[in-house]
């Protein structure tokens, strides 16, 4: 089999990158080309992708692809972080500066959609888990505040339906990226009508929804000339970057769960069908699409976000790595403190070690001081939180869960897996770190033929990076610290 190559464009909330990918028979090996921030801009008191400067790198990073590297890949793939989106006028125009679900605009708006519409109807009608800055929260907040953006809006495209669109013209919503907005029937390609005039959110500017591994289209030729990638084919990939994430994971069978691990931590299960019941909706589980008609049945939890803004305090004194404060995690005193890490607090507070300070004053805990502590504090809470989520799992799922699957980021976290490992009382099988650009290039692969199935991308993925198991140890005193954890929670 010859070398086939593929260009990932995988964008999270807080950088970019540019990933190009070579499959040669059963294997996969991935090389950057490019990384850049992305952050949230404030204008006018409210929080916006620069969706312009996004662009740019992207387009930066197809030139260094052929400059750099010397490659003119098969086909490219954008992927992205879920629920937001930018809105197009008539004339194909973008209608401002797309909002980050992070902006305040939201409050309130969960409370006045359940006036209209009663909670339990709102997940028969899409399965999906309850966030303030779910899609289908920031079009109502607009709806409510009779937002002039939305009285012009035409279309409404996902981020990565927005960059695709971009590069090629064409308008199409892909579904695992549609499936985060809390607006598509469960694990269909079709838009909740009822929920759409419940609320009376315009459904005409929603698109035609494509499953992932579907060629879009080639690059505009305006695109391909200016980047010298003309005539490349663009792929509706897993464009959510968790659906990207999991048709990554390296494992077989069904009895294994996943916790793809960044600044969010999702936790959950592949199941061949939507899990929708009263317990699901109690326990805030979610049913998002996912590769080959899969059902990605998950948790959104607080994830590495919460050392990631602890470490933006500490570094305005002494820039610290997070290797450094991993190390110094493991020094402190065990089980001191225990926060619940979705308290609603933390979404985005202005100091994150006063907020988990305020958390254990609240829960009548010791208040951890140093870096060592909020920093074992924060792991060992989160780790706490994947055991109760698996309980969870285990009673709603159909098949036993017997190891875990750490993908991601926080995946490289050696005392992350072993603690999880020990909290869960679970085998830990820990890569890859770079599962949701890898599921990108696979799923382009899918869409192309050079590979046939879910199956095949994960048999491809196992062949091709290295894993590293995590066994359980140490029960007792974690079983004790997870009754602490349960009566906080």
């Amino acid at each position: 089999m010859r070398a086939h190559h593929f260009l990932a464009f995988d964008l999270g909330a807080e950088s970019g990158r540019t990933i190009l990918g070579k499959l040669e028979t059963d294997r996969l090996s991935t090389r950057e080309l490019s990384r850049f921030p992305n952050s949230p801009v404030q204008v006018h008191g409210h929080l916006h992708w620069d969706i312009h400067g996004l662009f740019e790198d992207v387009k930066n990073g197809m030139k260094a692809c052929l400059k750099e590297a010397f490659v003119h890949p098969g086909s490219l793939a954008v992927d992205t972080w879920g629920v937001d989106f930018g809105l197009l006028d008539r004339d194909g125009n973008i209608i401002g500066l797309p909002f980050a679900y992070r902006d305040t605009r939201t409050k309130g708006a969960m409370e006045a959609v359940f006036k209209r519409v009663p909670k339990g109807k709102i997940y028969q009608w899409t399965g999906i888990q309850f966030m303030p800055f779910n899609t289908l929260f920031q079009l109502y907040s607009m709806v409510r505040d009779k937002s002039p953006l939305l009285e012009r809006a035409t279309c409404l495209l996902f981020m990565p339906d927005l960059i695709t669109y971009l590069l090629t013209g064409e308008k199409k919503n892909e579904l695992t990226i549609a499936s985060t907005s809390q607006l598509l029937k469960p694990n269909q390609s079709a838009w909740s009508e009822e929920l759409f005039a419940a609320l009376e959110i315009p459904l005409g500017m929603m698109q035609e929804i494509l499953i992932p591994g579907t060629v879009v289209a080639k690059l505009s030729p305006a695109i391909g000339k200016e980047t010298g990638l003309e005539e490349t084919p663009v792929i509706a990939t897993a464009s959510h970057d968790t659906a990207s994430a999991i048709a990554a994971i390296p494992a077989s069978g069904a009895n294994w769960a996943y916790i793809s691990s960044g600044t969010w931590s999702l936790m959950g299960i592949e199941s061949a069908r939507p899990i929708i019941n009263k317990k699901a909706l109690q326990s805030n589980f979610t049913n998002e699409g996912g590769v080959s008609g899969t059902n990605r049945f998950l948790k959104n939890i607080c994830g590495l976000w919460l050392i990631q803004q602890c470490r933006k305090v500490w570094s305005e004194k002494v820039v610290v790595s997070y290797e450094e404060l991993t190390r110094s995690a493991k020094e402190a005193p065990p089980f001191k403190s225990l926060i619940d890490p979705d308290w609603p607090d933390f979404l985005n507070p202005q100091s994150m070690p006063d907020a988990i300070g305020e958390f254990c004053l609240k829960t009548e805990q010791a208040v951890p001081r140093t870096v060592p502590e909020i920093s074992r504090c924060i792991l060992e809470s989160l780790t706490l939180k994947y055991r109760f989520t698996l309980d969870e799992l285990r009673e709603l799922g159909e098949a036993p869960i017997e190891r875990i699957h750490i993908i991601g980021g926080g995946s490289q976290n050696y005392l992350l897996c072993q603690w999880t490992a020990d909290a869960t009382g679970l085998p830990v099988i820990a890569g890859p770190a770079e599962a949701t650009a890898i599921g990108n290039i696979m799923v382009q692969a899918l869409a192309l033929g050079y590979v046939r199935s879910l199956d095949e991308i994960r048999n491809i993925v196992g062949h091709s990076v290295v894993l590293k198991n995590y066994e359980p140890r140490g029960a007792k005193e974690w079983d004790l610290a997870y009754e602490r954890f349960r009566n906080i929670l």
